[in-house]
């Protein structure tokens, strides 16, 4: 895909100059499985879109616990508050598979939103993930890691009876909210239970 498409289906309200130049600043990143984007307290001048993979957006408390704030799907924007406060990035963001992301410099952005429909549907995009933080913080306070364990599922695979998980039982505890060493036991448990079994990449519910 192009980078103007990419850019037209990103922004709509996009067209003529202003998707040109945006097009001439704007750069698609490959991003191997692992790779940093940023860390948090980077300084920050540009932000991003995943345009495939998926992108795990943490944050990292003083005794180096990760809480996994969000696993990012295509089509999905991250980084973007260093156009507001233009300093530093508050979260890390680490590609857990091979990914490929839109750099989009806050500079030239800056000057797209003094269009106002342009602004009107990327303050919409920004109110959107508020909520989403808020419900995430009811979602780690409100249920215990055995329910946000089965919520994950769900949630990123659909009900069904097997999984096939495409990420590493580290990266599963992370987005629950809890560390390797309790998910273990929560699925030592559960088997015990004969509420799972995992054989292999087969995780039988």
């Amino acid at each position: 895909m192009e980078l103007e498409d990419i850019l037209r289906e990103s922004f709509p309200s996009l067209s003529g100059r202003p998707l040109a130049l945006m097009a001439e600043s704007c750069r698609l990143v490959e991003c191997p499985r692992n790779s940093v984007l940023f860390l948090e307290g980077d300084a920050g001048s540009a932000f991003f879109q995943l345009i495939e993979g998926t992108i795990k957006i943490f944050k990292t408390s003083p005794s180096g616990q990760e809480t996994v704030l969000k696993l990012l799907e295509p089509g999905a924007f991250f980084g973007e508050v260093v156009l507001i406060e233009q300093g530093s990035y508050p979260v890390s963001a680490v590609a857990i598979q091979d990914s490929r992301v839109l750099r989009i410099p806050c500079g030239p952005f800056m000057k797209l939103l003094d269009e106002p429909e342009f602004r009107t549907r990327f303050i919409a995009m920004l109110m959107a993930k508020q909520r989403y933080l808020t419900e995430r913080i009811l979602y780690l306070t409100g249920y215990d890691v055995e329910e946000r364990f089965f919520r994950f599922l769900i949630d990123r695979w659909g009900i069904r009876s097997s999984y096939e998980p495409d990420l590493s039982k580290k990266d599963i505890a992370s987005a629950i909210g809890t560390i390797p060493e309790t998910l273990s036991r929560l699925l030592d448990r559960l088997k015990r239970r004969n509420i799972i079994s995992w054989r292999g990449r087969v995780l039988t519910v």
